[in-house]
């Protein structure tokens, strides 16, 4: 139990928790396969989230799909919607090849060439949250009634394994969120334009940047006041994300005040740039604010070597300054406009350097 404790603690992701949750349960228990998985209620069904051990054909480590409705095992229905006090729950229970019905586990022990099964409901914050399941192929002793008491012990120290992970993925998520917003902030931008231009290195992906700055939010929070700036914002905010979804995999990001970013990888420069004027449409149509300056940097144009994220910033930065101070409905691009590279490389008259991209 220790073991399996320790195991989630060390675990970085969810992903490696849950799997060595059930490695660990497995070996406590000497079974020969183990699985968690988590109940779906908006879906009726309890999905396989990792099977470890001695896997049979069609069983995958990390399953896209696996799934099982709840009313294929009405055994455990009865403490789905309970709730306990205390941090208790229900208690763990063994099922054999040679006594189940047809549909039920008995059935699919016996198609799995397995002999038995403990099934160990888990429990978080007083409500079912799955369960684990360890079985033993055919030919070795059945689990009985002591091992299913010990089951219950481990999903108990499976449940405060999983809680921790949860708090450290809040945190992890408050670490990388715009609280205002709900976006991506200027951390998890540096970090995935340091993974993408890796990917570019690497195999040629196109990178792409695209920063905004919304305008009027000043003149708005004089004359209406704070509350509908923020307003404003968040409004801006989910104009951005929708236009981000249209290119797979795309991150948005508020870098703070009234400053947001797209970066995209993998989609075209050309196709990049239709959604940035398409941003710029729906920008102009909100009911506060001014419309919106965007300039675009990308590696699927002429822009040169790109050997960090500071490059591709100072290029889309100042394609973004100079559609601002044209007041420009729709978004400047680095690489088309001869300009905007030498506003990124040059620095301002008299200003003795160059012009510092916001937010870094």
């Amino acid at each position: 139990m220790v073991g399996l404790a320790q195991a989630m603690a060390a675990a970085h992701m969810p992903r490696d928790s849950v799997r060595a949750a059930a490695r660990g349960a497995r070996l406590a228990m000497d079974g020969s396969f183990a699985a968690i998985s988590a109940w779906e209620r908006e879906h009726g069904r309890l999905r396989v989230l990792v099977n470890e051990g001695e896997r049979r054909p069609g069983e995958e480590e990390f399953p896209a799909d696996e799934s099982y409705p709840v009313h294929d095992f009405p055994e455990i229905t009865e403490f789905l919607h309970e709730r306990w006090a205390g941090g208790g729950g229900p208690h763990a229970w063994v099922e054999h090849a040679g006594g189940g019905l047809p549909g039920r586990r008995g059935e699919v022990l016996r198609r799995r060439g397995r002999g038995t099964c403990v099934v160990a409901p888990i429990v978080l914050s007083g409500r079912a949250w799955g369960e684990l399941y360890v079985a033993r192929d055919e030919g070795l002793p059945d689990f009985d009634e002591d091992d299913a008491e010990f089951a219950t012990v481990l999903a108990a120290v499976v449940a405060a394994g999983l809680a921790q992970n949860e708090r450290l993925e809040e945190a992890r998520a408050l670490a990388f969120t715009d609280p205002l917003t709900g976006l991506a902030n200027r951390r998890a931008v540096d970090m995935r334009l340091d993974e993408a231009l890796e990917e570019h290195r690497a195999k040629g992906a196109v990178v792409s940047l695209v920063v905004c700055d919304l305008n009027g939010l000043k003149k708005v929070n004089d004359t209406f006041g704070h509350a509908m700036g923020d307003r404003l914002l968040e409004r801006f905010g989910s104009v951005l994300s929708l236009c981000g979804a249209i290119l797979p995999g795309a991150l948005v990001a508020r870098l703070g005040g009234d400053e947001f970013c797209l970066v995209s990888v993998g989609p075209s420069a050309d196709e990049v740039v239709r959604v940035t004027e398409e941003l710029c449409l729906r920008a102009a149509e909100l009911e506060l604010g001014e419309g919106v300056a965007c300039g675009v940097a990308s590696t699927g144009d002429d822009i040169g070597q790109v050997q960090s994220s500071r490059r591709l910033f100072r290029l889309a930065d100042a394609a973004q300054y100079k559609a601002k101070a044209a007041r420009l409905p729709k978004p400047v691009v680095a690489g088309r406009d001869t300009a905007v590279m030498r506003l990124a490389d040059t620095p301002p008259p008299g200003s003795g350097e160059r012009r510092r991209f916001r937010g870094r």
